[in-house]
């Protein structure tokens, strides 16, 4: 109960507080590119439900039908834009809406989409038993992840085979251990980490 106030209230100011944020990377990002200012995707929220994700629009087009990871620093699907606003997670400030709807919170395991979520075992279906977040301890552990895609030789398998269970274990353990201040602690530690 204290989490989802705290997501409310928080969520609620932070869209009134970066409003001026928003109009200016809107306007970037539909002055430099062809298409929608916003990214809507289908990802997996909690209770293994579908809910639309929204974030800044970073790449061209349908450049998620060709690939769903991005790989490396220098994908040529992510505009000029897309690499700046990537670099300092300002494509991420649209979810603040899906923590104010209540799809998302601050804190909890980042949602996948349903193609890689269908590959769970029982055991990692377990992050779906809370709403995922902006952030988690995985996505700070894992902040150089598009350069350790680059390095490998097949990045799709190399993201499924290894990154993936790393993560979905780490999320795993803060579901076990989660508390109040331990949200407030990664929040900050995210913050710190970009």
């Amino acid at each position: 109960m204290i989490k989802r106030s705290f997501d409310i209230v928080f969520s609620f100011l932070g869209i009134i507080f970066l409003l001026p944020t928003f109009i200016i990377i809107s306007l970037l990002v539909g002055l430099t590119s062809k298409g929608g200012v916003f990214y809507k995707q289908k990802r997996v929220g909690k209770d293994n439900k579908d809910f639309t994700l929204y974030k800044f629009r970073s790449m061209k087009v349908n450049s998620d039908k060709k690939q769903l990871i991005t790989v490396g620093e220098k994908d040529n699907r992510v505009t000029k834009v897309g690499y700046i606003i990537r670099k300092y997670k300002l494509d991420e400030l649209p979810q603040l809406f899906n923590v104010l709807k209540g799809n998302m919170s601050f804190v909890g395991p980042r949602p996948e989409v349903r193609y890689y979520v269908d590959m769970y075992s029982d055991e990692q279906k377990q992050v779906l038993s809370v709403r995922p977040g902006i952030t988690d301890i995985a996505s700070i552990e894992y902040r150089n992840e598009n350069a350790l895609l680059e390095k490998a030789d097949n990045p799709q398998e190399f993201y499924i085979k290894e990154v993936m269970p790393k993560k979905l274990e780490l999320n795993r353990q803060y579901i076990i251990s989660q508390s109040f201040i331990g949200d407030i602690k990664l929040i900050f530690k995210t913050i710190k980490s970009i």
